[in-house]
């Protein structure tokens, strides 16, 4: 996080925004900072027709930030102060603008069909591709399970640091149980034999005990003995989302390739943010820092 200085910053769109809006209030309520929401009016050309309805789309749009700041101004009960603008502007630059230095940008993440997004592009996947701010996806109509559980998804046990201390500053914050989720594939050399379960199990043990080799290296010996560690095999996005389906948050690390254009988020974040259960916090591990070129070859430490 950027410091308690930093606001949380909502973009609030024209989904249900009350799950989005209350992981931001109890983000902006535990760090003492500013909860600013932002609400862009997105104008797609300009034309006689277009300044025609721009006052309509305005006051259609001041209505929905209207509602959100009300919304917001009940969940954190004057601990916090509530600020709003609205944007004319289309909804990824305006948030990216907004978000940078934010201590977090909290976006409603809508679910598509796959055709839905060949048309339209997914706001949340755009503005966390271009932000470095941690950025949590909360899907629409969201709602709480039972205990609070936070989960941390890793890839390379030995680039995990940063995720691993996002996941386990969140579990405490919370008051939540910590899960460590890391999954591993049958290698493309084994696909048309058969793998026997000791084999399996062998990939299994080493990726536990690189994962708890990692904890270790964090010098918090609670995590080491309370985090629940899970290794399985299979496609990294399912396992997750498995993992996940009861977890009040899922915490993964961005990617971050050297080509300056495309996702920098990653093929797994991708399609877990696509059908996600729960909040999805992304961050930027510091390996993958976008000044740091020979890491980012790899892509390691990140879905």
């Amino acid at each position: 996080m950027n410091g308690t200085d930093a606001q949380v910053v909502v973009g609030v769109g024209t989904e249900d925004m009350r799950a989005a809006l209350a992981v931001a209030a109890e983000e902006a309520v535990r760090a003492r900072c500013g909860l600013h929401l932002v609400r862009a009016v997105h104008v797609p050309a300009v034309s006689a027709e277009t300044l025609l309805v721009l006052p309509e789309v305005e006051d259609h749009s001041r209505v929905l930030l209207a509602a959100a700041v009300e919304q917001a101004e009940e969940l954190v009960k004057g601990a916090v102060p509530v600020t709003q603008r609205l944007v004319v502007r289309a909804p990824v630059p305006a948030l990216v603008d907004a978000g940078q230095g934010a201590r977090m940008v909290v976006l409603a993440h809508r679910r598509m069909s796959r055709a839905a997004r060949l048309v339209e592009r997914s706001v949340t996947n755009a503005v966390a591709t271009r932000l470095e701010v941690p950025v949590v996806a909360v899907p629409s109509g969201w709602q709480r399970s039972g205990s609070p559980l936070v989960v941390a998804g890793i890839d390379e046990a030995d680039r995990a640091e940063d995720v691993l201390r996002a996941a386990i500053g969140e579990a405490r914050a919370r008051g939540a149980s910590l899960r460590l989720v890391h999954s591993f594939a049958v290698p493309a050399v084994y696909e048309d034999l058969l793998v026997g379960a000791g084999e399996v199990r062998r990939w299994e043990e080493r990726g536990r005990a690189e994962l708890c080799a990692a904890v270790d290296r964090l010098g918090d010996a609670s995590v080491a003995t309370e985090a629940e560690v899970v290794v399985r095999s299979g496609r990294a996005a399912d396992v997750l989302l498995a993992e996940a389906a009861d977890a009040d948050l899922l915490v993964l690390g961005r990617h971050d390739p050297l080509v300056p254009i495309g996702s920098h988020l990653g093929p797994v974040v991708r399609a877990v943010l696509r059908d996600a259960p729960c909040p999805v916090l992304l961050i930027t591990p510091r390996g993958t820092r976008r000044q740091d070129r020979s890491l980012a070859v790899s892509g390691r430490g990140a879905y």
